[in-house]
């Protein structure tokens, strides 16, 4: 429904500057790019796009970033009608928590940060636009990047993306902290505001922290050696410019899009690279998309585990439970599966060479909107199959999760005798 509302409105004559009609087959591809926070577009948003138009998908970003569920819940708050158990339990699933008790305090915590998170990103980049277009365009400028960045939809208003302030320190660093927050997951945000402490977090928080910072690291460092010498990217820039950009690239493919690096330059390799962070994206029950950090994480531990030798899944002294391991490596099979279907008929249908394709899907699967330039060339057929791509990227994996828990709770105390099967 709010794709369909979107869609509509930035069909009409008042959404486009030149006051023609977008074809509707635009305004649908952008209405579910910004709804799924993705950021991939068909047509240039600044140049095509009136300031009516504009706000519409500022509207969509921010809708799509905190979820209908937790928007609902916080209206219904302020006109003081009551939380049934019944409406609690769709917020436990839309917010993907464990229990039910405490999602209604999560909402309240949901809007503060983010009414926090945005203002303050808002604030400094208008200080940094305001010096270089009139305070109106700045303020404007400034809240625009900052909903987009928070609620990683990656999209601008500048044509370029954010490539002239590859090297302004300001902006890189508050795009990609709140870019970083917002995909860290409400609820971690919440645990770490409440306990403070290390030692009390939960084992939920410790695996998306750590998970998080450890990617953001490895990928500064393995872009920044990939692309060192690459006269297209990094290779003629200072030292702590090819650093910055290094460290933003490494942030972005987390499902925000934004890009100081023209993506298209870079070498096939870290291309590669990049499309594997996209496929991992964020936290759950964040503004991200992709399999997320603690499907990742599982899958990864439940692999070290194995080659060890050892049958117990263990991080941080706690045990893993086994359904926990068979439910992400079903989103992450479902989702790889998805990702190559998906690519084989858009080599099919359009005119791009493997990697560019594998690319563009992966992003639109993730709702990261980083792309090497095929978006606004794809055919119709293309860009219907993008935007059910982006569509089930943000509520495909999340939605399969619940389905197979429940399922597995409908499953009983039935149990077919044993067998092994010889593998690897």
């Amino acid at each position: 429904m709010v794709i369909a509302t979107g869609t509509l409105l930035l069909s009409l004559p008042i959404a486009s500057q030149s006051g023609q009609p977008v074809a509707v087959i635009d305004a649908l591809f952008t209405a579910t790019s910004a709804t799924a926070v993705t950021g991939l577009v068909t047509v240039d948003t600044q140049t095509t796009y009136s300031l009516f138009g504009e706000l519409v998908i500022l509207t969509l970003i921010q809708t799509g970033g905190l979820g209908f569920m937790t928007l609902s819940t916080l209206v219904a708050l302020l006109l003081g009608k009551r939380i049934t158990l019944k409406e609690r339990l769709v917020m436990q699933e839309a917010m993907n928590q464990l229990t039910v008790e405490g999602v209604v305090r999560l909402s309240k915590y949901v809007l503060i940060f983010t009414l926090f998170a945005e203002g303050l990103g808002a604030l400094l980049l208008s200080i940094r636009f305001s010096s270089q277009m009139p305070l109106g365009q700045a303020i404007y400028f400034g809240i625009f990047h900052a909903v987009s960045a928070f609620c990683n939809a990656g999209f601008d208003l500048f044509s370029r993306s954010l490539v002239d302030y590859r090297g302004d320190l300001l902006v890189n660093m508050v795009i990609t902290l709140l870019i970083i927050f917002g995909g860290l997951g409400f609820s971690v945000v919440a645990d770490i505001y409440t306990k403070r402490s290390w030692q009390r977090l939960s084992l939920h928080s410790k695996i998306v922290i750590r998970t998080t910072l450890l990617l953001i690291v490895t990928a500064t460092v393995i872009i920044f050696l990939l692309e060192y010498t690459n006269t297209k990217s990094l290779a003629p820039l200072p030292l702590g410019e090819k650093i910055l950009a290094s460290y933003f690239q490494a942030v972005t493919p987390r499902t925000a899009g934004f890009n100081t690096l023209v993506i298209g330059d870079l070498r096939p390799v870290t291309l590669l690279f990049i499309t594997i962070l996209m496929f991992i994206g964020a936290s759950p029950g964040s503004t991200g998309g992709g399999i997320k950090t603690t499907t990742f994480a599982a899958i990864a531990v439940a692999v070290w585990t194995i080659i060890r030798g050892n049958v117990d899944i263990e991080v941080f002294g706690r045990r893993l439970p086994r359904g926990t391991v068979l439910k992400a490596l079903a989103i992450a099979a479902v989702s790889l599966l998805l990702i190559v279907t998906v690519t084989g008929i858009l080599l099919i249908t359009e005119q791009a060479d493997l990697q560019m394709v594998l690319f563009e899907v992966t992003s639109a699967f993730g709702t990261v909107g980083l792309s090497m330039g095929l978006t606004p060339k794809l055919t119709v057929a293309g860009k219907l199959l993008i935007t059910a791509t982006m569509f089930t990227g943000r509520v495909g994996p999340l939605t399969l999760a619940f389905a197979i828990a429940q399922r597995l709770g409908r499953q009983g105390i039935k149990h077919y005798p044993e067998e092994r099967i010889i593998v690897g």
